[in-house]
């Protein structure tokens, strides 16, 4: 196989709006795909979900949509697929077509350089979906745009999603010392040479952090926030508000909430179900957790409840980016406390 066998769409990057062409061209570089590689409980759950399940891979038609470099359609010829069309609008698409060709799997394996919309496959209809599309927050990026794109476009009724579930969770967690290097940083004149710096607090803050947190951290329960079907998920349905309920576990104080995602694999056999969580109990994900520090500091004792919701939207300008917005209510022990506090923030996700 040589670079001519990549079909091409009329897709060129030139041609795309700003923002996207950014978000294709970040995934060029080798760099990012080595860390996915090296996230082996992203890269071994989808292996396993495949190869658990070779029953339903074989003879089928399976769709790679984002197929980076090509390993999801290595398992899925691996198990025992008829034909993987592998898409993505990516330069790293000739590195695949390499690796594909390297590994013996180019009778097996067409790859499609393009966006998904404008790609022409040469079926109709495929029996599998397979992607990689989850962001940090579950939705940045809005990868999963594309997939349901591809669902409605291609998908075979009593097709299947690989993963076909993923949940929104959120806590709330005790982070002083980070909150207090990284957003009280710029109320502190002493820090900054004697000058004042505190415009860039609403800056600091509206930025969530993307980082790995502590689960000794995790002051409260969880809570399933939302809950996305792939197989029936509409696009308009990821926006969404919902509301949350937590209980503390403990007496502490909180500075954020705390957000992480989980996906699971379909099968037919309840013992091949493949899951797994990207929250602080769980092993280490490049996903890591979002944190949303709060501009108050809860003081909690164990058994008291913190109420809230939060709302998700793809920004007006660039729908690859987040707007969110948090509120919460804490009452305490009730009107008389001087504990009790609500709030609400608005966050940007970019």
């Amino acid at each position: 196989m040589t670079t001519e066998n990549i079909q091409s769409s009329a897709t060129d990057k030139k041609s795309l709006a700003f923002s996207e062409q950014h978000y294709f061209s970040s995934y060029d570089h080798f760099g990012i795909h080595e860390e996915m590689l090296k996230d082996r409980v992203r890269t071994l759950s989808y292996r396993n979900a495949i190869m658990k399940n070779k029953h339903l891979f074989k003879d089928k038609i399976v769709l790679d949509v984002g197929c980076g470099t090509g390993v999801l359609s290595m398992f899925a010829a691996q198990a025992g697929a008829k034909h993987v069309l592998a898409v993505d609008m990516s330069n790293i698409i000739e590195m695949a077509e390499k690796v594909i060709d390297l590994n013996g799997f180019s009778d097996k394996i067409t790859l499609f350089k393009g966006k998904l919309e404008d790609v022409k496959l040469p079926y109709k209809e495929v029996d599998i979906i397979i992607s990689e599309w989850m962001g940090y927050f579950l939705l940045y990026e809005s990868m999963l745009d594309t997939v349901l794109v591809a669902r409605d476009l291609y998908l075979k009724e009593g097709g299947l999603l690989f993963p076909d579930k993923a949940t929104i969770h959120v806590a709330m967690v005790e982070d002083e010392e980070y909150k207090n290097e990284k957003i009280h940083f710029w109320e502190d004149p002493m820090q900054l040479y004697g000058f004042d710096y505190t415009p860039f607090l609403k800056v600091a803050m509206s930025e969530p952090l993307v980082d790995t947190v502590d689960n000794g951290s995790v002051v409260t329960g969880h809570y399933e926030l939302i809950e996305f079907d792939l197989n029936t998920v509409k696009i308009e349905d990821l926006a969404f508000e919902r509301k949350f309920k937590l209980k503390a576990t403990r007496d502490d104080k909180i500075h954020a909430l705390l957000a992480w995602f989980d996906c699971s694999f379909p099968s037919d056999k309840p013992e091949n179900v493949v899951t797994f969580s990207t929250g602080a109990h769980a092993p280490y994900t490049h996903w890591k957790q979002t944190v949303f520090y709060l501009d108050q500091v809860l003081d909690v004792k164990k058994g008291e409840e913190i109420t809230g919701s939060l709302a998700s939207r793809p920004n007006e300008f660039n729908n690859r980016e987040l707007d969110i917005e948090l509120r919460w209510n804490f009452p305490a022990s009730g009107e008389e406390d001087s504990r009790r506090q609500s709030g609400k923030y608005n966050y940007f996700l970019r």
